[in-house]
């Protein structure tokens, strides 16, 4: 039998002592979120079940408080896995302090931090949201400066049990008085864990320089670069989570819109909002802000950068004022048989009185055809007057309605001024030569050629912002005629609801009382009482909504253009920019961010940097910066916080075995994975041959392109793995990477620095330099 010393017996003791304690108080907090879910299940029910009954405004309030009940029951259920990961021991308060100074936020010195806030039925508080400024000093408190924390302790939790504990000991004197329990690292521990293919969040992780980065003031643009691993990601989510918090009242309804480079990294982070607590973020990529358009990537990168440059704004302006025509000789038209003549005088009068209304195409349309439709009505009315010997003056107000409705008018009025789409007007301008040139006089024909494509052709997320600038200069479809039809509505509601409220007054009045209800009140109540929707609801499917906050992940890829369009999402200009020059790839994008955002804000922005890589092990790090360096590109080289197992393993082999190669190389990356995530990143020449190859040998278990991240192993081109992160990365022939890129080391840098834990490039046709040690 071992004998154990007294003293290591006494620190299995407490360390279980300690345990059992914490585990008896987070039993509690999930006590409480079992109770809370209930209590608003129920709520919501007997909401549900009171149906639409009762006055228009007891259903506008049922509508009302069946959404609030919703939203918190999602936030509930959202918080389950680690709801609670930090404990705070605070300082006394000093000597002499009363009460309420001493305690004047319920919880004395001992707090806990979560993913929401959270009290007990007597309102007494169990548990502190980790935006809130009391949770602060959980991340920034230092030995140096303590902030008032003696110690922070990090809970790990595995389902609903606290299973480790790590104590950082601010206060040395508390050595002394209690046993300090040391962990593998919570950090450490976060980072070496494997990827499942879906972002989490870094809320019970968060280090200084990332908490005073999320917590800054929302004022102007925030530009946040850091290089690979540095947690740019994380930093722009619990950003918006935390001003969505901070700046409740100002932000629920304008809302916040969070932008991603692509579908597949939008789906990567999709849970890690709700996990934090909230569930109004707008999220998506670029190419979903137009809404009804699903647009593709582009495929070329030259035609990108031609649609990406600042230029076609004003192409697009030229697009909407050449569907303005001027007649090219004065035409005859027929109204019940009379003909009449349009001249070109008229119609160059009514287009220019219509321009001078400052208003959109097809809303400014409306005046033109008024204009042009009395003046008609003018002529037949003289000339049917002429007809009958000049003395008929009889009523011919009906002749205004014959001219509008003619065919022959009708005809040319759409012929000089034609109500148009932004899909119809950007579809014509890209697949007609004519169009093209007349509104794009500054390309080159080779440009032209290249903008070129069939009319039925999809979209592309280069399309997008030029549909938006075209939706803004063409105003909505027949809003005139909607507008009127609504007034009619209005009127047709007013009398109906005049009537409703007479009958009513009379039946009072026979009783003795007086009528208190108005007409417009009963309009106001019936306009309140319809379907409920979210702000973040509301603002996808419109596309003028203006954003209180938005946050821009990935924004060195953005061309001009794309940061043209975002700025109109929020007119107060209040953004969060996240990036790294460095990984810029698109042919649209820019060298430097004082580059991209002098068009819009000047030098209105401010710069943080993060300077730590928290993904990327120390010997894949170096070697990605090597390589960047080496092409001449200045990139950010944070200290990487591990060293890795494996260094970079670069295999050169003979072209004709690549394929070979592959498959004799992929099963010993995936053994080496160990259940973890597997990427395959080749040049998109090669994708197809390389996922065939890979599925031979793994089946189902493969994935490729946008939706691949589901699976343990996914095949996938440099750009579409932007922004994600893999526990293996298995590089395929980096220098045709590098000439795909029409020499650009980006999508090198970028393919490189996906790497958690292990990195082996295969290379067939040359290895770029420094990518060798």
């Amino acid at each position: 039998m071992v004998d154990v010393p007294t003293d290591a017996r006494d620190a299995v003791a407490s360390e279980s002592s300690e345990l059992a304690s914490e585990r008896a108080y987070v039993d509690v907090l999930y006590a409480r979120l079992d109770a809370l879910r209930e209590e608003k299940a129920a709520q919501l029910a007997r909401v549900r079940r009171t149906g639409a009954i009762g006055s228009l405004q007891n259903q506008s309030e049922r509508d009302a408080y069946a959404t609030m009940h919703e939203d918190r029951l999602a936030q509930l259920n959202a918080v389950e896995e680690r709801l609670v990961f930090g404990r705070l021991d605070l300082d006394a308060p000093h000597a002499g302090a009363d009460a309420d100074e001493a305690d004047d936020d319920g919880v004395g010195t001992t707090r806990y931090i979560g993913r929401i806030g959270m009290t007990d039925a007597e309102q007494r508080r169990l548990m502190i949201d980790w935006r809130a400024p009391e949770a602060g000093s959980f991340y920034q408190a230092t030995a140096f400066e303590r902030h008032g924390v003696r110690r922070r302790r990090h809970l790990i939790l595995k389902g609903r049990e606290v299973v480790h504990l790590e104590d950082d000991v601010l206060d040395e004197s508390l050595l002394d008085e209690v046993e300090v329990h040391q962990g593998e690292g919570a950090l450490l521990a976060a980072l070496t864990q494997r990827r499942t293919g879906r972002m989490g969040d870094i809320v019970s992780t968060i280090q200084a320089e990332q908490d005073r980065i999320i917590r800054s003031e929302m004022k102007s643009v925030l530009v946040v670069q850091g290089g690979p691993g540095t947690g740019k990601t994380a930093v722009a989510l619990h950003r918006a989570a935390y001003l969505l918090y901070e700046h409740r009242e100002r932000l629920k309804s304008a809302g916040v819109l969070l932008v991603g480079p692509s579908q597949a990294f939008m789906r990567y982070i999709e849970r890690v909002l709700p996990s934090l607590g909230e569930t109004g973020v707008v999220m998506s990529s670029i190419g979903e802000l137009m809404p009804g358009v699903d647009a593709r990537a582009e495929a070329s990168a030259e035609v990108a950068r031609l649609k990406g440059d600042l230029r076609m704004a004003d192409v697009v302006k030229r697009a909407v004022a050449n569907r303005q025509r001027l007649l090219a000789e004065d035409r005859r038209v027929v109204v019940e048989g009379t003909a009449l003549t349009l001249t070109q005088r008229q119609v160059k009068r009514a287009r220019d009185k219509a321009r001078a209304t400052g208003k959109p195409h097809n809303e400014a349309r409306s005046t033109f055809v008024k204009i042009l439709v009395r003046e008609l009505a003018e002529q037949l009315q003289e000339t049917l007057e002429e007809s009958s010997g000049g003395g008929n003056k009889a009523d011919r107000s009906y002749l205004v309605e014959d001219v509008r409705s003619a065919d022959d008018v009708r005809l040319a009025l759409n012929l000089c001024w034609m109500p148009v789409t932004a899909q119809h007007l950007i579809s014509q301008l890209l697949s007609r030569p004519e169009h093209l040139v007349a509104a794009a006089p500054h390309l080159s024909a080779a440009e032209t050629l290249a903008l070129l494509r069939p009319a039925d052709a999809p979209f592309t997320e280069a399309d997008v912002p030029l549909l938006d600038e075209a939706a803004e200069l063409l105003g909505e479809l027949d809003s005139a005629s909607d507008r009127a039809q609504s007034d009619a509505q209005r009127k047709r509601d007013v009398e109906l609801a005049e009537a409703s409220v007479q009958a009513t007054d009379e039946m009072l009045a026979e009783n003795g009382q007086d009528g208190l209800v108005t007409a417009e009140a009963v309009l106001q109540l019936n306009a309140a009482s319809g379907p409920t929707t979210t702000a973040a609801e509301r603002a996808r499917a419109d596309r003028t909504w203006a954003y209180g906050h938005v946050v821009v992940d990935e924004a060195q890829e953005l061309s001009p253009m794309q940061w043209r369009l975002l700025m109109r999402r929020c007119p107060m200009k209040s953004f969060t920019v996240v990036g790294d020059i460095a990984q810029a790839s698109s042919a649209a994008s820019t060298t430097s961010w004082a580059a991209a955002l002098d068009p819009f804000v000047g030098d209105r922005f401010r710069l943080e940097e993060l300077t730590v890589n928290y993904r990327t092990p120390t010997q894949i790090a170096e070697a990605a910066a090597r390589v960047a360096q080496s092409a001449g590109l200045r990139v950010s080289t944070p200290r990487a916080v591990r060293e890795g197992q494996w260094p970079p393993v670069v295999e050169r082999v003979d072209p004709a075995d690549l394929l070979a190669s592959i498959r004799a190389a992929l099963p010993e990356e995936v053994a080496l994975a160990d259940g973890g995530l597997v990427a395959v990143i080749a040049p998109r020449e090669l994708v197809d041959d390389v996922w065939g190859a890979a599925v031979e040998l793994f089946g189902r278990r493969v994935g490729s392109g946008s939706g691949g991240v589901e699976q343990d192993i996914v095949v996938t081109t440099a750009h579409q793995s932007k922004g994600l992160e893999f526990d293996v990365v298995f590089l395929i022939e980096p220098q045709a990477m590098v000439e795909e890129a029409d020499g650009g080391l980006g999508d090198l840098y970028v393919a490189m620095t996906r790497a958690t834990q292990r990195l082996r490039v295969l290379a067939a046709s040359g290895v770029p330099e420094g990518l060798e040690a």
